[in-house]
């Protein structure tokens, strides 16, 4: 039986290291391609960043009943929850891409104490957006193979840093909207 979870783990170990090289890497190369500057004629998504805010606002909410639901023995409704968290944090990045791709940057117009508060909280949350990546892999991995053992003892690391991601994501919205151009 430990040898099937075990190939389990390594079928997907691999696809955990691409992932997570290749989101970020392709994440970082979109978000310096602006179609409007290369000369297409795209209107730019200025709609999508409350909508990929609420989506980081439901992830958390989804996130926190995941975690109330497996402590409550409620497995299938654990393990449906989390698969819905991931779902909304590839359209999360969907949206978020398709934003950066057709939209100039908006430049944070706070000043003082403000400013330093913004930016630490927007450097933290990307740091840890990509930080997230192969720990929700891992996880989901873990329990996918019924290693439950150890997919609960990275949970307890994969949990807080993806509720961090997610809040800070909405609080990055709510700081910087006041200066999108509309």
């Amino acid at each position: 039986m430990n040898e099937v979870k075990n190939s389990i783990e390594q079928k997907y170990n691999k696809w955990i290291w691409v992932l997570s090289i290749a989101i970020p890497l392709v994440v970082a190369i979109l978000f310096g391609v602006n179609l409007r500057k290369l000369g297409y004629d795209v209107q730019p998504l200025s709609f999508l960043p409350p909508i990929y805010a609420t989506i980081n606002g439901l992830t958390a909410v989804v996130l926190v009943v995941a975690v109330w639901a497996i402590k409550n023995g409620k497995r299938n409704l654990h393990e449906n929850l989390m698969k819905f968290a991931i779902l909304l944090s590839v359209l999360f990045l969907g949206m978020y891409v398709a934003y950066h791709m057709t939209s100039d940057s908006t430049k944070f117009g706070g000043e003082g104490a403000i400013k330093y508060i913004y930016y630490f909280i927007l450097i933290t949350h990307i740091l840890l957006s990509v930080i997230i990546i192969p720990f929700v892999l891992i996880t989901y991995v873990k329990a996918l193979s019924q290693r439950f053992d150890r997919h609960k003892k990275i949970a307890k690391i994969t949990f807080p840093m993806w509720l961090y991601v997610a809040v800070t994501g909405v609080i990055v919205y709510v700081m910087i909207s006041p200066y999108y151009v509309h």
